[in-house]
């Protein structure tokens, strides 16, 4: 992530980040989406907004209640992570002499144990 200018992104940016991807979430829901108090989620909004990740707006629908969306920073920031993933798996999976086979076995395991369902509804909390 530092390479591609984004070296001030910790892990609990990350999980934000997933849960504005759709779009601006209210800093309450937020909260609770990842499971700590409305102040620590305010805490991390604040945090990425100097950073430039996030904008803060007021609630159309409460003008008392602050929501936070992605800026186009924090996007790039989101394609950053993507494309340095997508690097090291294929890095990774160049190892493997039979690479599909492996991700065939990682993904019966993954729906046997039902490990991957919190990951894929963006349910994972830091």
């Amino acid at each position: 992530m530092a390479a591609s200018g984004h070296d001030q992104v910790r892990t609990v940016h990350g999980y934000v980040f997933q849960h504005l991807l759709t779009g601006p979430v209210r800093v309450s829901d937020l909260a609770g989406l990842l499971g700590m108090t409305p102040q620590g989620a305010s805490k991390v909004a604040a945090e990425m907004e100097r950073i430039g990740y996030v904008a803060r707006r007021a609630d159309p629908g409460d003008q008392r209640a602050r929501m936070i969306e992605l800026t186009p920073h924090g996007r790039a920031a989101v394609e950053a992570g993507r494309a340095a993933r997508e690097a090291v798996s294929a890095r990774m999976l160049g190892l493997l002499d039979q690479p599909e086979e492996f991700l065939a076995s990682l993904n019966r395991l993954g729906d046997e144990t039902g490990a991957l369902r919190e990951l894929l509804a963006r349910r994972l909390r830091p």
